[in-house]
């Protein structure tokens, strides 16, 4: 997966927004198995080994999230590990500053917990791929108005998979990534409900129930 800022004109002869391609580009990285591995809190070896685990067996994007000190060298870590083949992301990108000092350890697409224009300017600016967070009808009004269609649903367990599948109703453009709370009884859940994928914490990568659950969600 690579990711492109160049605006093309639609069908109708306008320009696409640069944010248009962000949902095609998580749609991508979440067809073959719909799920993101987020590696929260991890050294970098433990961080290496996680995303291996979640390559060997499928996963193609894979998160490290940067609110800890621990953050910005294992994502350098994975990067260095995942060769070019795959694209690392940075998550926890609440601010423009952060998302640029994941771009310079080699972030390949940004993930944040919540829905910041300024944020979303500056990925636009670099070209890279964003997943704002949102938790209500009112921020995916304001992501579909900045372009983004493509959005987490954070916190997850809290909303639900009938948030959802509700959601999809007004916004029948929308793509969502569920994260937060999820876990290998409910993942599946969210994917009937109509979510692209949902994204899950290394604990399951160490325990083996990694590839379990990709053969779930595969079905």
């Amino acid at each position: 997966m690579t990711s492109t800022s160049t605006a093309s004109p639609d069908d109708s002869g306008e320009p696409e927004r640069p944010t248009t391609g962000w949902a095609d580009y998580f749609a991508d990285g979440l067809s073959p198995v719909p799920l993101m591995l987020i590696l929260r809190g991890a050294s970098p070896d433990d961080a290496v080994a996680a995303a291996r685990e979640a390559w060997r067996v499928g996963v193609r994007l894979v998160e490290v999230t940067l609110e800890s000190e621990s953050g910005p060298p294992a994502l350098e870590a994975v990067v260095r590990a995942a060769e070019g083949r795959f694209d690392v992301g940075a998550g926890t990108l609440t601010t423009p500053d952060r998302l640029r000092r994941a771009v310079d350890a080699g972030a390949g697409f940004g993930v944040a917990p919540g829905l910041d224009a300024d944020t979303v300017a500056e990925a636009v600016r670099l070209g890279v791929p964003f997943l704002p967070g949102v938790a209500t009808p009112t921020e995916v009004g304001q992501a579909v108005r900045l372009g983004v269609t493509a959005v987490k649903a954070f916190p997850a367990d809290l909303l639900g998979p009938g948030w959802v599948s509700a959601l999809r109703g007004p916004f029948p453009e929308l793509r969502v990534v569920a994260t937060g709370g999820v876990d290998a009884a409910s993942a599946p859940e969210y994917v009937r409900a109509g979510a692209l994928g949902v994204g899950v914490g290394r604990s399951l990568a160490a325990r083996g129930g990694l590839a379990e659950l990709v053969s779930t969600l595969s079905r």
